[in-house]
């Protein structure tokens, strides 16, 4: 009689109190789960980004965001067999669930963990010094999303995690049990533009004093306890929101990875970001501005005399969208979740 084996993946993590590691858990993900990977990531604008950005079969492109490997397959799909992708990801489920569905490009892909900050380096280390283009698609997961125990969402019953690389220490329960009032208070300003930032962050404090909060859910209670219920779920998308981008120092990643990013392209290779919120947008918007035209004060001048007169880098970018590509009602009815989405496309000269 023949049996079937399922082959077992998961991840090792920290399990953490007070800041300290108490001890290791280990999540298991069967095969046949992990042969999903379609479920793992719904990829948005795949035809947008597959015709803005690959603009030489034959070349090298920086998934710097893989995920589930989605835009990964559709860039590879449209390259010929000297075409190569290298994904990267913080996230060893991502990574897995990548390589899984990326399996007949195996030639082609090389997936590598890491922060997208260091997309340089970590290039360097595969032997490239420049690529046709560059691709982030930014934010949470549908899986990370979903998954209760990653801690991500208030919908969810889940430890308060909210870390994409499970190997740091620092995840959402270090930050709701430890921040002062003011830290806290500045993180739902900055990172949430929540109005009530300084009513959440009291009622917060006030919460951990009889019992440490230490679930989604448990804070979810905290937030709802001091909001009006008119309020209460933009306002909870908000605080996790400002959680998960200080967990993950999301802001200052991106500012230095565009830096790394534009480094790294060849002349008349694409970059694309896609995001999701406007502090995302802004920085991308601002990026790439700053870098496709001179400042006012120096217009007239030609390109030459500009670089010998300032301190700045010649103009190294040229918009290919001025206006930033959003979903149609199509796409947005068939993924809710994208509805806020913004892809910007630039060109390196």
């Amino acid at each position: 009689m023949e049996t079937s084996t399922q082959i077992c993946v998961g991840v090792t993590f920290n399990i953490l109190s007070n800041d300290s590691i108490l001890g290791k858990g280990f999540y298991q993900l069967t095969q046949s789960k992990v042969l999903k990977s379609g479920e793992f990531h719904f990829p948005v604008f795949v035809d947008e980004v597959v015709n803005s950005l690959v603009i030489n079969p034959d070349g090298i492109y920086l998934d710097a965001t893989v995920g589930g490997g989605g835009h990964s397959k559709a860039i590879l799909q449209r390259l010929s067999p000297k075409g190569r992708v290298i994904g990267i990801d913080l996230d060893d489920e991502a990574l897995e669930y990548a390589k899984q569905g990326l399996r007949e490009f195996q030639n082609q892909v090389i997936l590598r963990k890491g922060n997208f900050k260091f997309l340089r380096e970590i290039l360097e280390a595969e032997g490239i010094d420049s690529v046709d283009g560059v691709l982030f698609d930014l934010g949470v997961s549908s899986h990370q999303l979903d998954t209760d125990y990653r801690g991500f969402s208030y919908l969810r019953d889940g430890p308060l995690d909210m870390r994409m690389n499970r190997e740091q220490k620092k995840g959402a329960f270090h930050v709701v049990n430890s921040y002062s009032f003011s830290e806290l208070k500045r993180i739902f300003l900055q990172y949430g533009e929540e109005r009530h930032a300084a009513k959440i962050a009291r009622a917060i404090i006030h919460a951990r004093t009889r019992q440490q909060i230490d679930s989604t859910l448990k804070l979810a209670e905290v937030i709802r306890s001091c909001i009006p219920a008119s309020y209460v779920n933009k306002t909870l998308s908000r605080i996790f929101q400002a959680i998960r981008i200080e967990v993950n120092e999301e802001l200052t990643n991106l500012r230095l990875a565009l830096e790394e990013a534009v480094e790294v392209l060849k002349p008349a290779g694409r970059l694309v970001v896609i995001s999701y919120h406007s502090l995302e947008d802004r920085i991308v918007k601002i990026f790439f501005r700053e870098n496709s035209k001179i400042p006012t004060s120096l217009t007239g001048l030609p390109i030459d005399e500009y670089d010998s007169k300032s301190n700045q880098q010649r103009i190294r970018l040229k918009l290919i969208t001025k206006k930033p590509i959003t979903p149609s009602d199509e796409q947005k009815r068939y993924n809710i979740r994208i509805r806020s989405a913004k892809m910007r496309i630039c060109e390196r000269l």
